[in-house]
Protein backbone atom coordinates (compact mmCIF):
# COMPACT_ATOMS: atom_id res chain seq x y z
CA UNK A 1 0.00 0.00 0.00
CA UNK A 2 1.44 3.08 -1.44
CA UNK A 3 1.20 6.25 1.25
CA UNK A 4 1.31 10.29 -0.22
CA UNK A 5 1.84 13.20 2.65
CA UNK A 6 -0.02 15.46 0.35
CA UNK A 7 0.57 19.24 2.35
CA UNK A 8 -0.15 22.76 1.51
CA UNK A 9 3.41 24.77 1.26
CA UNK A 10 6.68 23.77 0.31
CA UNK A 11 8.98 22.41 2.67
CA UNK A 12 12.55 23.92 1.61
CA UNK A 13 15.88 22.88 3.33
CA UNK A 14 16.22 22.95 6.52
CA UNK A 15 16.03 20.77 10.17
CA UNK A 16 12.02 19.44 9.50
CA UNK A 17 13.52 18.73 5.57
CA UNK A 18 16.21 16.61 6.77
CA UNK A 19 14.09 15.22 9.39
CA UNK A 20 11.60 13.94 7.12
CA UNK A 21 13.68 12.50 4.74
CA UNK A 22 15.33 10.84 7.23
CA UNK A 23 11.94 9.35 8.51
CA UNK A 24 10.87 8.42 5.02
CA UNK A 25 13.76 6.64 4.53
CA UNK A 26 13.17 4.62 7.55
CA UNK A 27 9.65 3.93 6.89
CA UNK A 28 9.97 2.95 3.35
CA UNK A 29 12.93 0.61 4.53
CA UNK A 30 11.14 -1.02 7.41
CA UNK A 31 7.58 -1.07 5.54
CA UNK A 32 8.96 -2.56 2.32
CA UNK A 33 8.16 -6.03 3.58
CA UNK A 34 4.77 -5.47 5.71
CA UNK A 35 3.61 -4.26 2.65
CA UNK A 36 3.59 -0.62 3.51
CA UNK A 37 5.10 2.55 1.63
CA UNK A 38 6.73 3.47 -0.41
CA UNK A 39 5.67 6.99 1.25
CA UNK A 40 6.17 10.30 -1.20
CA UNK A 41 5.69 13.74 -0.06
CA UNK A 42 3.43 15.76 -2.83
CA UNK A 43 3.24 19.55 -1.66
CA UNK A 44 0.48 22.28 -3.37
CA UNK A 45 0.57 25.80 -3.13
CA UNK A 46 -2.04 28.38 -3.34
CA UNK A 47 -0.09 31.18 -5.09
CA UNK A 48 -3.03 33.07 -5.69
CA UNK A 49 -4.02 33.28 -2.08
CA UNK A 50 -7.71 31.74 -2.68
CA UNK A 51 -7.59 30.12 0.74
CA UNK A 52 -8.96 26.76 2.44
CA UNK A 53 -10.71 26.31 -0.83
CA UNK A 54 -8.34 27.18 -3.27
CA UNK A 55 -6.10 24.67 -1.20
CA UNK A 56 -8.79 22.24 -0.93
CA UNK A 57 -8.90 22.16 -4.58
CA UNK A 58 -5.24 21.56 -4.93
CA UNK A 59 -5.12 18.83 -2.54
CA UNK A 60 -8.05 16.92 -4.26
CA UNK A 61 -6.08 16.86 -7.70
CA UNK A 62 -3.05 15.36 -5.49
CA UNK A 63 -4.95 12.68 -3.79
CA UNK A 64 -4.71 9.47 -5.79
CA UNK A 65 -7.49 8.24 -6.96
CA UNK A 66 -9.55 6.12 -4.78
CA UNK A 67 -7.25 6.58 -1.98
CA UNK A 68 -7.83 6.50 1.84
CA UNK A 69 -7.78 9.94 2.92
CA UNK A 70 -6.88 10.87 6.57
CA UNK A 71 -6.85 14.40 7.65
CA UNK A 72 -4.78 15.65 10.50
CA UNK A 73 -7.10 18.58 11.99
CA UNK A 74 -7.23 19.56 15.65
CA UNK A 75 -11.02 17.66 15.58
CA UNK A 76 -9.54 14.38 14.88
CA UNK A 77 -9.11 10.98 16.50
CA UNK A 78 -6.11 11.00 19.18
CA UNK A 79 -5.00 7.62 19.21
CA UNK A 80 -1.71 5.72 20.80
CA UNK A 81 0.81 4.44 18.22
CA UNK A 82 0.05 1.16 18.34
CA UNK A 83 -3.43 1.74 17.41
CA UNK A 84 -2.17 3.77 14.56
CA UNK A 85 -0.35 0.82 14.02
CA UNK A 86 -3.35 -1.37 13.73
CA UNK A 87 -5.32 1.34 11.32
CA UNK A 88 -2.88 1.49 9.05
CA UNK A 89 -2.61 -2.51 8.84
CA UNK A 90 -6.59 -2.69 8.62
CA UNK A 91 -6.34 -0.21 5.18
CA UNK A 92 -4.03 -2.74 4.22
CA UNK A 93 -5.42 -5.44 4.52
CA UNK A 94 -8.77 -4.37 3.29
CA UNK A 95 -7.15 -4.21 0.17
CA UNK A 96 -6.68 -0.28 -0.21
CA UNK A 97 -3.91 0.68 -2.17
CA UNK A 98 -3.07 4.37 -1.62
CA UNK A 99 -3.46 5.95 1.74
CA UNK A 100 -3.38 10.17 1.83
CA UNK A 101 -2.62 11.82 4.51
CA UNK A 102 -3.58 15.79 3.88
CA UNK A 103 -1.99 18.19 6.49
CA UNK A 104 -3.53 21.79 5.24
CA UNK A 105 -1.97 25.27 5.54
CA UNK A 106 -2.16 28.10 8.58
CA UNK A 107 -5.55 28.21 8.71
CA UNK A 108 -6.58 24.42 8.06
CA UNK A 109 -8.10 21.82 5.92
CA UNK A 110 -11.44 23.16 4.03
CA UNK A 111 -14.74 21.61 5.51
CA UNK A 112 -15.62 20.01 2.75
CA UNK A 113 -12.43 18.14 2.45
CA UNK A 114 -12.48 16.89 6.02
CA UNK A 115 -16.22 15.97 5.36
CA UNK A 116 -14.72 13.67 2.60
CA UNK A 117 -12.19 12.50 4.44
CA UNK A 118 -12.27 8.64 5.57
CA UNK A 119 -10.51 9.50 9.02
CA UNK A 120 -9.84 12.82 11.01
CA UNK A 121 -6.50 12.08 13.17
CA UNK A 122 -5.23 14.53 15.54
CA UNK A 123 -2.10 15.15 17.29
CA UNK A 124 -3.83 16.29 20.50
CA UNK A 125 -5.42 19.52 21.38
CA UNK A 126 -2.58 21.85 20.44
CA UNK A 127 -2.34 23.10 17.23
CA UNK A 128 0.54 22.40 15.89
CA UNK A 129 2.81 24.56 12.77
CA UNK A 130 1.86 22.74 9.74
CA UNK A 131 5.19 22.11 8.41
CA UNK A 132 6.35 20.43 12.08
CA UNK A 133 2.84 18.21 11.77
CA UNK A 134 4.95 16.70 8.87
CA UNK A 135 7.77 15.61 10.82
CA UNK A 136 5.60 14.28 13.32
CA UNK A 137 3.34 12.35 10.95
CA UNK A 138 6.85 10.76 8.94
CA UNK A 139 7.82 9.83 12.03
CA UNK A 140 4.62 7.83 13.45
CA UNK A 141 4.57 6.13 10.33
CA UNK A 142 8.03 4.98 10.68
CA UNK A 143 6.95 4.18 14.28
CA UNK A 144 3.51 2.46 12.89
CA UNK A 145 6.03 0.33 10.70
CA UNK A 146 8.40 -0.43 13.58
CA UNK A 147 5.33 -1.85 16.06
CA UNK A 148 4.04 -3.96 13.09
CA UNK A 149 7.44 -5.16 12.16
CA UNK A 150 7.95 -6.28 15.81
CA UNK A 151 10.87 -4.08 15.96
CA UNK A 152 12.70 -2.32 19.28
CA UNK A 153 12.18 1.46 18.11
CA UNK A 154 8.40 1.64 19.85
CA UNK A 155 8.73 0.20 23.51
CA UNK A 156 5.79 0.47 25.68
Amino acid sequence: MRFHLCAVGRLRGGAEADLISDYVTRFNRTGRALGLGPLSVVEVEDRKGGGMAAEAILLRRALPKGAVICCLDERGTVEPSPAFAQRLAAWRDSGRSDVAFVVGGADGIDPTLREESDHLLSFGAMVWPHMLVRVMLSEQLYRAASILAGGPYHRL
